[in-house]
């Protein structure tokens, strides 16, 4: 992330305090107006808010009546024009007027992070909109970790109905989740660059992921649904693709967000960095695993789905490890201390037709394939990564030939043991892939 230029206080009022007022105006509902005019109102608004903060020869932050506007038309409104009008305006004002960001100092990059910036999230110690100057009220439309896991819930239950009601409301949810994980990340990543610096846990106690995770009071109230335009009925089936995707992606930045905030978290708890005000709770990365090993029709689509390489690679260990144990290793204070499971470890597990059938009756032939194919995918994944991760590499354990020749043989053993196992084409795939690939890096070496 480059450095930037310290951004005008995103907390203060606009700088010249008609704007705000000329621009609330626009969205007063005082006598009659129908659905049209209301429209073309919010339209209005979003672009005198644009023009002033954004495209203006000075522009200026919004007030927090100005974000909060923006961010209730994304949440209440039931023309798609709007939804994505005020989405694109809020994640430009984000990127504009950042809440948290890196700034040169003597040793290297510090953190700058503006506690009294607008946020969509009501959070514990988070200095939300309204509360500067003793005004606490109009908090019901920002998101705190009741009302962001309800956001959740809601967009599951209305995933499958057909609906145009619902399926709007489905669209909307999946917006508001976009943007919600865009400004998590947006606060996360800064900090997370800043902590290899200084290695300083309070940089991550003050961030909106760790608050929005320990957070057990606040406000948890729901909107009421949105209406459909009718002529948008035969439009959602088209575009509800593209929303899913993106959503899908903003579930997996989230999944790896929270892993790499636990693991910040591991190291900050034995440094003793850490203290009660912390909260406690399950590792995430425990939580997958306790669902995918219950429920194994769940394996393979989150498999299909998670491209998060380094993280795909570790759930896969660890599910391995549930079933397979760690392998010990003499060190200094003990002789049966235990290191971290690597694919080469779990490799070994199946190169003989004995250990092959122990494991496969504890796992399954089905649920064995499936996660070595996976796991090979993520080696040849790095292979051809340019910036490998030195982390993952080790987790691999063995240069991509050896893994190669051990992957051929694992399933060669399994085919053993069970003459009649069958392959999905992922399977097949990874299968062919590794055996050719065995036969040319072979062949480079004479």
């Amino acid at each position: 992330m480059a450095t930037r230029r310290a951004p005008p206080p995103a907390a203060a009022a606009a700088a010249d305090g008609s704007i705000e007022e000329n621009a609330m105006a626009i969205l007063d509902t005082a006598g009659i107006k129908d659905a049209r005019d209301l429209h073309d109102d919010r339209c209005a608004f979003l672009e005198t808010v644009r023009s002033a903060c954004l495209a203006a020869d000075s522009p200026s932050p919004p007030s927090w009546r100005m974000y909060n506007a923006v961010f209730q038309i994304l949440q209440d409104s039931s023309s798609l024009e709007l939804t994505m009008a005020s989405l694109h305006l809020l994640m430009e004002l984000g990127k504009q007027y950042p809440r948290a960001y890196l700034t040169d100092s003597g040793s290297g990059q510090a953190l700058v992070a503006v506690k009294e910036a607008w946020s969509p999230f009501h959070l514990r110690s988070d200095v939300g909109c309204g509360e500067i100057g003793g005004n606490n009220r109009h908090l019901d439309h920002l998101f705190d970790s009741s009302r962001f896991s309800s956001l959740i819930e809601d967009m599951v239950e209305t995933a499958n109905d057909t609906d145009a009601n619902n399926g709007i409301e489905h669209i909307k949810n999946m917006v508001l989740l976009e943007y919600l994980v865009s400004t998590l990340e947006a606060d996360f990543v800064p900090r997370q660059i800043a902590y290899k610096e200084s290695l300083d846990w309070v940089i991550f106690r003050e961030s909106l992921l760790q608050m929005l995770l320990g957070v057990e009071d606040g406000i948890s109230s729901k909107e009421g649904s949105a209406k459909s335009a009718p002529d948008l009925e035969s439009s959602l089936a088209i575009i509800s693709f593209e929303f899913e995707r993106k959503a899908l992606a903003s579930v997996q930045k989230l999944f790896t967000m929270v892993m790499n905030l636990d693991l910040i978290r591991k190291e900050a708890d034995t440094m003793g960095l850490t203290s009660r005000a912390d909260g406690c709770r399950n590792p995430i990365l425990d939580v997958i695993l306790d669902e995918l090993t219950y429920n194994i029709s769940y394996l393979s689509p989150f498999l299909l789905i998670f491209v998060e390489w380094k993280w795909k690679l570790e759930i896969i260990l660890q599910y391995f490890s549930k079933y397979c144990g760690k392998p010990a290793v003499r060190t200094r204070r003990s002789d049966n201390s235990q290191h971290d499971l690597t694919l080469e470890n779990v490799l070994t597990l199946f190169s003989t037709a004995a250990t092959t059938k122990a494991i496969v009756k504890k796992m399954s032939s089905e649920v064995v394939q499936l996660l070595l194919a996976n796991a090979y995918q993520v080696c040849l994944h790095l292979e051809c990564d340019s910036s490998k991760d030195s982390d993952t590499t080790k987790k691999i354990g063995a240069t991509l030939l050896q893994i190669s020749e051990s992957f051929v043989s694992a399933f060669h053993n399994m085919r053993k043991i069970n003459p009649d196992m069958q392959l999905s084409p992922f399977e097949k795939e990874a299968l062919f892939t590794a055996a050719s690939m065995a036969r040319v890096l072979k062949n480079k070496q004479r």
